[in-house]
């Protein structure tokens, strides 16, 4: 047998085993041929497939959707809102009137809304990026935190996608985190600021709406997508619920008015055609709640009453599956608490809090600690100590009598353990100024009272006498001997003897 003939004979067992399983999978449960069930036979499922929307592209649907339609909004905005609604607390060994310093710019120069907008414009269009504005420095070239003097920084400028044009010619080629992007966005002639100047990759907070994968994101000059954009469909099928169910109340009470030879008066028209108009007319006027219908003997007249059960849950169905897809609670999108034991929508909220937590630490702390180090050298003159850190405040607010509560427990826990000797003083009062962000007490202990507390002397032995006891007494003849308490004491404080 030669061996082409042997690569046949191969090639004709594969086609066979191939024909072999594609005949077992057609009679599984997922494929019927003669029931056409399943995909891949002839229904109406099997014809069903995802094309592309790309209404990101057109910015001016995204406009009008944005402006037109509550829902839209709200997705866009309630994202934004919450991720700098409640600010930052800053953890550092700084002086407390430094870091009031520092949050006092940042409300001055309205940063948070800044920030606020540049989320939101990246939501809608699919990307933005905000501006770091230094007074007396070129825009074009990379930023130097070094070189920021004392009152340069003047804020950000938030320009969305259609106020640039990203370098897609030139792109960042140093390894990091913005490799691969482009190195440098030309301003429109049509922005508000900074009109026809190229500004340098590094003096910018870039944010993205939605991530695509590689080569759609090349189909977006480098953006990603708008987030109305996966949920269209679902957008529509909501507001045309909502209008079609506003349409049908004008129909929920109809009124029929049968007449006798109605046709043979309209065709003769003149005088009997006028009577008749004129005979709606008087039912019309004198038809009420206490009123009359007056009409002839051989009319009939009908009222029709319409119930409409079940468009609401329809509509809330709808709104259920936009609250999935943006992954915000219907309690916080619609304002109205989900159905079934946890009426209130707490632990919802809940986890969108920590969703909205998780989004900040990505997409909003590299750019906030650049904002931060800017502030700290243009205000206070000095960049920030190298052990600076923050947390976003958490969203979820306590009452007065939880945030009690929550103190009296951490301060009792914090004594228990400074009077069995487990910390020192010191430690003591960081442990307590630490947990001031959520119990709202203990703000006030300084850096000094902690390092005052650091340095005191430690307490006397039970029994002992303590230091001012023993400067006072006269020397003792001899150095005490031993490994005794009242030696290491003797020998600490009076060294030497």
């Amino acid at each position: 047998m030669s061996k082409r003939h042997e690569l046949r004979q191969r090639a004709r067992a594969v086609a066979r085993d191939t024909d072999s399983a594609r005949r077992q999978m057609t009679g599984d449960s997922f494929q019927n041929l003669a029931a056409r069930t399943g995909i891949g036979t002839q229904n109406m499922q099997a014809s069903s497939g995802y094309g592309f929307d790309l209404v990101s592209r057109n910015r001016v649907q995204m406009e009008a959707v944005y402006r037109s339609s509550w829902i839209a909004g709200m997705a866009v905005d309630v994202i934004a809102e919450d991720m700098t609604r409640a600010g930052i607390e800053i953890q550092s060994d700084m002086d407390p009137d430094e870091k009031e310093q520092i949050e006092r710019t940042m409300n001055r120069m309205g940063l948070w809304d800044a920030m606020g907008d540049n989320i939101k414009w990246s939501r809608l269009y699919g990307g933005s990026i905000a501006v770091m504005m230094i007074d007396g420095q070129d825009v074009s070239t990379p930023l130097r935190m070094d070189r920021v003097g004392t009152g340069q920084f003047k804020g950000l400028l938030v320009l969305d996608r259609w106020l640039i044009q990203p370098s897609l010619e030139d792109l960042v080629t140093e390894l990091g985190p913005d490799i691969g992007r482009p190195r440098y966005y030309t301003v429109v002639a049509d922005a508000q600021a900074l009109i026809n100047q190229k500004i340098h990759y590094s003096r910018v907070i870039r944010l993205d709406g939605v991530e695509l994968p590689y080569w759609q994101r090349i189909a977006e000059n480098g953006w990603g997508q708008s987030v109305l954009e996966r949920l269209w469909d679902r957008l529509l099928a909501f507001d045309s619920a909502t209008q079609g169910a506003s349409q049908l109340v004008y129909k929920a009470h109809l009124r029929t008015y049968k007449v006798n030879k109605l046709r043979e008066i309209i065709a003769t028209g003149g005088r009997t055609f006028e009577a008749l108009v004129k005979q709606i007319e008087m039912i019309r006027l004198y038809q009420s709640n206490e009123g009359m219908t007056l009409m002839d003997g051989e009319d009939e007249f009908e009222a029709h009453q319409y119930s409409f059960s079940g468009l609401s849950d329809v509509i809330l169905q709808f709104g259920q599956q936009l609250s999935g897809a943006l992954q915000i609670p219907l309690v916080r999108l619609f304002g109205q608490s989900p159905a079934g034991l946890n009426s209130s929508g707490e632990s919802d909220l809940r986890t969108y809090y920590d969703n909205v937590h998780t989004q900040q630490d990505r997409a909003l702390r590299p750019g906030l600690h650049r904002v931060l180090d800017l502030i700290s050298r243009s205000v206070l003159g000095k960049p920030l100590p190298d052990n600076f850190s923050f947390e976003f405040r958490p969203l979820w607010q306590l009452t007065d009598e939880q945030k009690a509560n929550a103190g009296k427990t951490s301060t009792d826990s914090v004594v228990a353990a400074f009077d069995a000797g487990l910390i020192d003083r010191g430690t003591a009062l960081k442990e307590m100024r630490q947990s001031s962000h959520v119990t709202g007490l203990w703000s006030n202990i300084t850096d000094e009272d902690i390092e005052e507390a650091e340095n005191e002397p430690p307490p006397a032995a039970e029994g002992m006498p303590d230091a001012g006891e023993l400067i006072n007494e006269p020397p003792p003849e001899k150095k005490p001997t031993g490994d005794s308490a009242l030696s290491r004491l003797v020998a600490r404080y009076w060294p030497g003897r």
